[in-house]
């Protein structure tokens, strides 16, 4: 069924891997795809995969608090054994965030131009370099306009069941271990169920409002397409809501009997309406569908 549409779509989806290094040493890898829009290489995905940069800022402004703190108590004139007891009870956190990376499918490709809009869970940016030459084809975007019919089927497209490693270099940064590329794509469909309003804040200027998928969405698919048939893209994949379905069975566990709670994870992606005021407002250029 969604067989052509996704050749279609695999030419202008792409991975995008996010790689943070702890206090403590570890390093963490996530990934996400976006989608490139146009021939200027401007590209969509969803804004949460950016809260490492947020959590990176925070994390800077904690360890530097922290180490003022130990800079204070080393200059005091207390023993060196009192002055450990009180390095020892200063507050630290070892999964603060010390170094992040954004890998836009390619070294030494980065976002510049970024636009936010978290209440939306979109983001806009211009990588570079771009070469257009290594899309074939670009996205057409689902006409807001006309109907939306629920029990469309509906196809997302994204990098999940990976385990990516890498390790950190003081003077190279970030390298991704031998054989984490490439990342395979990984199809999942359903149908689109319902639309989803969300209140807005004040001082939000777009409305809010989400598409449901009768499946959910999977790690590595956020950012992704949602589309048709015909490689027409509905909405961005952004994150998976669990529904209560009404009734706890009671099984035998162990040889104890428990109370099931059954639920259904559904997807949720970004309305039509929602994308289409984003990339116009923003002046993106962008192909519109007929239909």
């Amino acid at each position: 069924m969604f067989a052509d549409a996704i050749q279609k779509v695999m030419s202008f989806t792409k991975p995008l891997i996010i790689s943070t290094r702890c206090y403590d040493g570890t390093v963490e890898c996530g990934c996400g795809a976006f989608i490139v829009i146009n021939q200027e290489g401007w590209i969509i995905t969803v804004a949460h995969v950016f809260e490492a940069v947020q959590w990176y800022n925070i994390s800077k402004k904690e360890i530097l608090q922290y180490q003022e703190q130990v800079t204070h108590i080393n200059q005091t004139s207390a023993p060196q054994k009192h002055k450990t007891k009180l390095i020892r009870h200063l507050k630290s956190n070892p999964k603060w965030i010390t170094n992040n990376s954004y890998w836009y499918n390619g070294d030494g490709v980065r976002l510049v131009d970024a636009v936010f809009f978290p209440e939306g869970d979109l983001a806009l940016g211009r990588i570079e370099p771009f070469d257009p030459i290594s899309v074939s084809n670009f996205p057409v975007f689902k006409n807001p306009n006309n109907t939306l019919n629920t029990g469309t089927s509906l196809c997302k497209l994204g990098f999940p069941f990976h385990t990516i490693k890498a390790t950190f270099d003081q003077s190279k940064g970030f390298i991704l271990s031998e054989g984490a590329l490439p990342l395979a794509f990984f199809p999942l469909e359903g149908i689109f169920t319902r639309n989803i309003l969300v209140e807005k804040p004040l001082d939000c200027k777009y409305a809010l409002k989400f598409l449901e998928t009768s499946s959910p969405g999977l790690k590595g698919q956020s950012g992704g397409p949602i589309f048709d048939r015909d490689g027409t893209i509905w909405s961005i994949q952004s994150r998976t809501q669990s529904l209560d379905m009404g009734f706890s069975p009671k099984i035998v566990r162990n040889g104890k009997e428990v109370v099931e709670n059954q639920i259904l994870n559904v997807g949720w992606g970004a309305h039509p309406e929602m994308i289409f005021e984003f990339l116009t407002q923003n002046k993106i250029n962008f192909k519109l569908s007929n239909s």
